[in-house]
């Protein structure tokens, strides 16, 4: 499959900090996760990747675009949406009024087709019957729709969104769940996220960073292949495991390397993900 994103040897230093250290990446239509500690280098990437921030050494395109020129970073701008982990609100704009704002930033200016497409896109993120609230009376669920609702106008071939559903109840969470797999048919989205659950419902790859770098990339499957053999039960935490807490039957499970003839248990994304980090911290070590 054609990738939407194409990314070579992005590096970048915040002073003595390598904030990117050579990632490369494809990124192609679904919803691809980005998983990683904080400090990581997630939104550093995203921030790249959104043209918001210019790396200091290498290249990427976006739908066949090189945003390293200005031509280029104009057309990418033109078909990219971008909820960053905070988004920037007037809290005295009504839900319509920001939305049609950033429609207007986006170089829409015909009035009647700019105010179809806000419509169009706060009833996909199903805000239609509060357009015309305030967003500072609107509570933080729908902010964010509102924040999703901005991102999609234009309809974009790349959508990214930097965790979209931190400070959300279980409900709210669900629900923006609903969107992100809505907003991943027939395009790119890339999602960073600290739930690991979310990568297992929504994404069809997955990335793992660590301390600037791609640690991993590939399908959840393969993630969770990882921990194959590496869980197991125990009445108490195994002194020699990586990680290990009790669960609600009262036993402990662990996860590392378990010891001879011990109660092998069918392994998650997340046993996958920290045994990733795992091994990431051990190499750097090395």
């Amino acid at each position: 499959m054609t990738p939407t994103v194409s990314a070579s040897g992005l590096s970048l230093r915040y002073g003595g900090t390598r904030a990117l250290d050579d990632v490369s990446l494809r990124l192609t239509p679904g919803v691809t996760g980005l998983l990683g500690p904080n400090g990581a280098g997630k939104t550093t990437l995203l921030r790249v990747l959104a043209t918001a921030l210019p790396a200091d050494r290498g290249a990427f395109t976006v739908l066949g675009h090189d945003p390293g020129t200005a031509r280029g970073r104009q057309e990418v701008r033109r078909r990219l949406g971008y909820l960053p982990q905070t988004p920037g609100f007037h809290p005295d704009f009504t839900a319509f009024e920001f939305v049609d704002y950033v429609a207007i930033l986006k170089e829409m200016t015909d009035r009647g087709v700019r105010h179809r497409e806000v419509r169009r896109v706060l009833d996909e993120v199903g805000l239609a019957d509060v357009r015309g609230k305030r967003i500072r009376k609107l509570s933080g669920g729908m902010r964010q729709r509102v924040a999703l609702g901005a991102a999609l106008v234009g309809e974009p071939g790349f959508l990214v969104l930097d965790e979209p559903t931190v400070g959300l109840d279980p409900e709210q969470r669900m629900r923006f769940r609903e969107l992100i797999a809505g907003a991943g048919e027939g395009r790119t989205v890339l999602l960073s996220t600290h739930q690991t659950e979310d990568v297992a419902m929504l994404c069809h790859r997955v990335i793992v960073m660590a301390a600037g770098r791609v640690r991993f990339e590939g399908t959840p499957a393969e993630l969770t292949a990882r921990a194959a053999g590496r869980v197991w039960s125990s009445t108490e935490r195994d002194p020699g495991a990586k990680a290990g807490w009790r669960t609600g039957t009262g036993t402990f499970r662990n996860v590392g390397a378990p010891p001879p003839g011990a109660e092998l248990l069918e392994p998650t994304l997340e046993d996958g993900y920290l045994l990733t980090l795992d091994d990431a911290g051990a190499e750097v070590a090395a």
